[in-house]
């Protein structure tokens, strides 16, 4: 089988390797489809050698169909549609013990930690499964996972119908995030500093704010009658996104953090005082948010699968790392893994 190995300094090395047959409580996949995601574009960028190493298979934005299983599998069987929620926790930590192993002292994230999903065949634990229905197809299916970082998201901002919201940063997960923020009910908009991404969200549907003298937080408090972003979301990573989900919050608003700051940004910790502001921490996903991801899907409640702007071949993975690498127009590139599987 061929499998994708990041060997540093931009490259992977497309190579033929022997499968091994799943061990107890494992599953083999042949995977459809893998995503590639900032945090792959982090490691092909060289920001995470110390973490991967030179010869890994990264990928984790996956679906596939199961094709065995080891002893204590069931009842999961071969023919099984599946996506794979890629934590492996240790079970021992205080996290763990707390119930919060999605954010375990010593995860084993798969895709970064230990070999992904860029290979034909794919051994995973049992318990990271997740089965999809029959009226979702693996092209759409391999939108799960960043669909569940939004629920997720979401989810831990107590978000309730009728709020503000204010998303900052249009990249995928920040698109995903004012999506599922809308379903939920929120009256959304979105800031981000692309012309191309602003459009793509008018595309969606997504309403989009920004002000001619660059004054966001004004444009905010301005739509809301002077109150502000009941919920905001900072996505971007930046300084600039650290620097506006202050100020363009509400009293008592609620800032869910989602994205990763490469450096530690200056933020305002007087407005937190002044308007008893809330900040919460988000991180990966729980298993009800892959179910809700799925479940939003298949109904159509939300249509990720928009965001897919390319598509190709596992022996053309280095074209595709290239060609989102400072990309302003691409948003999600996907690798056929198996030709067979394509839908």
């Amino acid at each position: 089988m061929k499998a994708a190995f990041y060997t540093g300094s931009k490259h992977f090395s497309v190579e033929d390797i022997d499968p091994r047959p799943p061990a107890a409580d494992e599953v083999q996949i042949d995977v459809g489809y893998c995503g590639i995601c900032g945090t792959d574009m982090h490691v092909y960028q060289g920001h995470m050698d110390k973490r991967v190493g030179f010869h890994r298979i990264i990928g984790h934005e996956m679906s596939g169909v199961i094709t065995a299983v080891g002893e204590g599998a069931g009842p999961l069987v071969p023919g099984d549609r599946v996506v794979v929620r890629p934590l492996a926790p240790c079970g021992h930590c205080p996290a763990c013990r707390a119930g919060y192993a999605h954010i375990c002292h010593k995860l084993n994230f798969i895709g970064l930690d230990s070999d992904g999903a860029l290979q034909q065949k794919w051994n995973v634990p049992k318990h990271t499964i997740h089965k999809i229905p029959a009226s979702m197809s693996l092209r759409q299916a391999v939108l799960v996972e960043p669909t569940a970082v939004a629920c997720h998201v979401v989810r831990r901002s107590r978000l309730t119908a009728g709020e503000d919201v204010l998303v900052i940063g249009g990249g995928p997960i920040g698109m995903l995030v004012a999506m599922v923020a809308a379903h939920a009910g929120g009256n959304v908009a979105l800031t981000e500093i692309n012309p191309l991404r602003l459009q793509i969200a008018r595309d969606l549907g997504v309403k989009t704010v920004m002000a001619e003298n660059g004054d966001v937080a004004a444009a905010v408090h301005a739509a809301t009658g002077s109150k502000g972003a009941d919920v905001v979301f900072e996505v971007s990573g930046s300084r600039a996104g650290a620097r506006l989900m202050t100020a363009a919050a509400s009293t008592r608003g609620r800032i869910a953090m989602v994205a990763i700051h490469a450096e530690r940004p200056e933020v305002d910790l007087f407005q937190f005082f002044w308007r008893e502001l809330e900040m919460i921490g988000c991180r990966v996903y729980e298993p009800q948010d892959y179910d809700q991801a799925i479940d939003l899907i298949a109904r159509g409640a939300i249509t990720p699968h928009r965001l897919i702007t390319d598509v190709v071949g596992l022996d053309q993975v280095n074209q595709a790392f290239a060609a989102l690498d400072g990309n302003a127009k691409a948003m999600k590139s996907l690798i056929v893994v198996n030709e067979s599987l394509a839908n």
